[in-house]
């Protein structure tokens, strides 16, 4: 039995289509004139960007191609949501984008989210042992009064509802997040457990990570602010142990060829497209 049904997967299709049509609709319009080397040679970057035997040899048309490659790269991770959320409707009671979660919540709560995660770094910098997850959500459940209850509204990359009443909560970034990023997400991890007022297991929250750019295993994974500045072994889902909770086994393996169906079909029309205008 196939993890991503026909039905589902032309639906998968079309939207990787779209995204790729917008997308080089966006970069084709663009002009990309040819470099006077001269004016070329006056200009200044502070990030040191500057390449002149580059933009010298480079054909505009190249150049084109070089932009839509990096704008692609960065705005490729939105598709891996509605990716998800297409593959989960099939196996799960319900999934959404962008799921707002409101509800009263306590103000000495919240400060205590601020207070754990603070903490976790502190534990991170100094060389001490860090708190786990588990054990930042129950100080945190713990610190509800009901004195000072506010009305608050958090918002999740992805939800998922599985049939047997698990509430599955996402962060989708980047998988190699900077320090802040880390942080940040395992304060949203915190404040989605408190929103909600439940602990693992009938709230789970995660940072997922659609891939592992390491290798196939998770302790091929190597880079350091994900691994040092949340807790990794507990918040953290790595490429197949993402897409199983999704879609079941084998769902990686079958969205990633159709990811590489759509760019067959399609990679001739981009390269005409932005390299020659058709």
């Amino acid at each position: 039995m196939t993890a991503i049904s026909s039905a589902t997967r032309e639906k998968i299709k079309g939207f990787l289509e779209g995204f790729i049509h917008g997308l080089v609709t966006e970069y084709k319009s663009r002009v990309v004139s040819e470099i006077d080397p001269k004016s070329y040679l006056s200009q200044k970057s502070m990030e040191g960007r500057l390449k002149p035997f580059h933009a010298a040899i480079f054909p505009p048309e190249l150049l084109r191609i070089n932009a839509f490659e990096r704008g692609f790269s960065t705005r490729l991770g939105s598709t891996f949501e509605e990716c998800a959320r297409l593959i989960a409707l099939e196996h799960h009671s319900d999934s959404q984008r962008g799921y707002n979660i409101s509800g009263k919540i306590s103000l000495s709560a919240l400060n205590e989210v601020e207070r754990q995660v603070a903490f976790f770094e502190h534990a991170t910098v100094k060389g001490i042992s860090k708190p786990s997850l588990q054990q930042m959500v129950k100080s945190v459940l713990s610190a509800r009064t009901k004195t000072d209850l506010q009305s608050r509204t958090f918002k999740a990359d992805l939800y998922i509802l599985a049939f047997d009443g698990t509430k599955f909560l996402f962060e989708m970034k980047s998988p190699m997040p900077n320090k802040g990023q880390c942080l940040e997400v395992t304060q949203r991890l915190l404040r989605f457990h408190l929103v909600h007022g439940q602990p693992r297991p009938k709230v789970k929250a995660y940072f997922a990570m659609a891939y592992n750019p390491y290798g196939p295993k998770r302790d091929d994974y190597r880079w350091p602010c994900a691994r040092n500045y949340m807790p990794f072994d507990q918040a953290v889902l790595l490429g197949n142990e993402f897409w199983e909770i999704v879609g079941g086994p084998n769902t990686y393996e079958e969205l990633l060829a159709i990811y590489q169906e759509v760019g067959i079909e399609k990679g001739k029309n981009m390269i005409d497209a932005l390299a020659f205008g058709f």
